[in-house]
């Protein structure tokens, strides 16, 4: 049977690691989100061409509590979630969740909701550098 897991890492995401963490012979729906750094945001003036995710030493028991909490609701899913921390250029992946089922709606509406709450709750702030040399940070 799929076990899962929930964590903040420093090390790069694998996507296949998520895959092969949800996978199961009853699992006929499997549900991926990749978060990636983009070149540009809202908040930002210019080009970004990096990040820096920094976490509070809390970080990886809450993003835990989510996936339990979501599990709970949820209770037909394996799922698997990272945050990444650290310095990521464009294109790199920053948040990977994959959530497995026996049916796509299972799978959807809990990828949907691990995803929204990690980015809401989990304590990662980001500082974002523009082509320009400034910088500024994002969820503070």
């Amino acid at each position: 049977m799929a076990a899962g897991f929930a964590r903040v890492t420093e090390s790069l995401l694998d996507v296949g690691e998520h895959l092969s963490a949800v996978s199961d012979a009853t699992h006929g729906a499997v549900v991926t989100f990749i978060g990636q750094v983009r070149d540009h945001d809202p908040d930002a003036s210019g080009r970004v061409t990096g990040l820096d995710y920094s976490a509070h030493p809390d970080a990886g028991r809450i993003i835990g509590e989510i996936a339990d909490r979501v599990r709970g609701k949820h209770p037909l899913v394996v799922l698997a979630v990272s945050h990444r921390i650290g310095h990521l250029e464009v294109g790199d992946l920053a948040l990977v969740a994959v959530v497995a089922s026996a049916h796509r709606g299972d799978a959807f509406a809990a990828c949907e909701s691990l995803v929204e709450a990690v980015k809401a709750e989990v304590p990662i702030w980001k500082k974002q550098y523009e082509v320009d040399g400034t910088h500024s940070w994002v969820g503070l």
